[in-house]
């Protein structure tokens, strides 16, 4: 049998087919508990949450169109699902650090190729700890996700290019606050 798209099997969910849930999850749980924790560096939280998103997906299958992409779709529910837990808790996003991103300078990604990859990670961690949250999950969407613009702007609720728009402004934030943090 051909393997099914996203689209499709959350089709057949919101039809009544709720088995089909779990295929979703079972390819969709890494990629939330990824965002999750670069949210918020808890295993635990971010196990939760993920939880929590495909709760809501089942509550809300109803609103899935299947016009644009599960994912997009998905992750704007993981964005509520974030939210939420912290506006019902009462607490600020926490700005713990990112340990994720090290993978990334791995493969050469580095800010500045002649700066030791170690003393590069602490400064991006605390310039990242620093950046406002909603800057900070544009930046998780686009480069540690590696989502298409089209998919951060559904998920954000704008076009593409206002997507674009804030990734470079989030960029050129965290390069300023980066740069700052080195010189001390």
């Amino acid at each position: 049998m051909q393997e099914l798209t996203n689209n499709a099997l959350m089709l057949k969910v919101k039809s009544g087919d709720l088995d089909k849930l779990g295929l979703l999850y079972e390819r969709h749980k890494k990629r939330l508990f990824g965002f999750f924790y670069n949210m918020n560096s808890n295993a635990s939280l971010s196990e939760d949450l993920v939880q929590n998103v495909f709760v809501r997906i089942l509550k809300y299958k109803h609103t899935f169109t299947g016009e644009g992409s599960f994912s997009a779709w998905m992750f704007r529910t993981a964005r509520n699902v974030n939210y939420d837990y912290y506006r019902k808790n009462k607490i600020t996003f926490n700005q713990s650090e990112v340990s994720t991103v090290e993978y990334k300078l791995e493969d050469g990604d580095s800010i500045e190729k002649g700066m030791d990859k170690k003393d590069e990670i602490s400064v991006l961690n605390r310039a990242m700890q620093i950046l406002p949250p909603e800057k900070r999950e544009v930046l998780v969407l686009s480069k540690f996700k590696e989502m298409k613009f089209s998919e951060i702007g559904e998920i954000l609720g704008c076009s593409e290019g206002a997507a674009k728009v804030k990734a470079h402004r989030a960029l050129k934030d965290l390069r300023t606050i980066f740069l700052q943090l080195e010189t001390r």
